[in-house]
């Protein structure tokens, strides 16, 4: 992997590996877990997951969406209310290409990547205890989708070192978030110096730096008020304990009335 792409082939990645594709033509980045056998699990907005029932195929578990992949009849499973999906790495790619996030850069490669979301100066956890993570959140949740502070990267950034942000008000561990925040701010703030910076590429070259300089201030491999959370205490830390609960015993009294008819 380079420094301007970190594209990959299907071949190369390996489970507990963190990958990503593009959207919308580069507009953004959906990033999830390869867990191995050509199966990803990654986060997305629960209302862009289809809630359709199947009791017919699956009275057992009436909650499971039909799948309407041609290959995995398993592809699209996930938990009610949850967002953590499985699918298959044709699914999650939708004929986009295939890149690998990088872990434990240095300070210098993570400045010279031009596009957030790409890479993190944070060191990976052994790629079993990522794949531990990944599936035991398949079947628990993770929270609320949040475009700002949980999103499918700062899943993917949680699973594959453990980090938690301490004050969860804000912007969280995406790189990708931190961009879409860093861009406006480096421009806002170098602003002043346009007087004192009369040429185009003088201005330009300020604008750029400012904007890796806020990038970086959010990496959390550089971050101080991040903290290890293991996975099993991980809704405890996010105070999804009592949302969990309640929506267990939703599902459990459903599923009461349909073994009843």
């Amino acid at each position: 992997m380079g420094l301007l792409t970190n594209r990959v082939e299907r071949n190369e990645i390996k489970p507990g590996d963190h990958i990503y594709t593009y959207r919308a033509v580069f507009a953004y980045s959906h990033h999830g877990i390869f867990v191995g056998g050509s199966k990803v699990v990654h986060f997305r907005p629960e209302r862009n997951l289809d809630s359709s029932v199947d009791t017919s195929s699956n009275l057992l578990d009436p909650t499971f969406p039909r799948s309407t992949c041609p290959t995995f009849p398993d592809c699209g499973f996930r938990q009610p209310n949850s967002g953590v999906v499985l699918s298959c790495l044709d699914c999650f790619l939708r004929n986009g290409s295939l890149y690998c996030f990088e872990y434990g850069v240095t300070p210098s490669v993570f400045l010279a990547k031009v596009r957030g979301g790409t890479c993190t100066t944070a060191a990976s956890d052994p790629l079993e205890t990522v794949i531990h993570r990944a599936m035991y959140l398949l079947q628990n949740g993770f929270g609320n989708y949040d475009i700002f502070e949980n999103n499918c990267e700062d899943f993917a950034l949680y699973c594959k070192t453990g980090l938690l942000i301490l004050d969860n008000l804000g912007i969280g561990r995406s790189g990708q978030a931190s961009s879409m925040i860093g861009a406006p701010l480096a421009a806002l703030l170098s602003s002043p110096l346009k007087l004192l910076m009369p040429s185009p590429i003088g201005v330009a070259t300020v604008t750029a730096g400012m904007y890796c300089v806020t990038r970086y201030a959010t990496d959390i491999g550089i971050r101080t008020d991040v903290i290890k959370v293991a996975v099993e205490d991980l809704a405890m830390n996010l105070g999804w304990a009592g949302r969990h609960d309640e929506a267990a015993e939703e599902n459990e009294a459903s599923n009461r009335q349909v073994v009843a008819l």
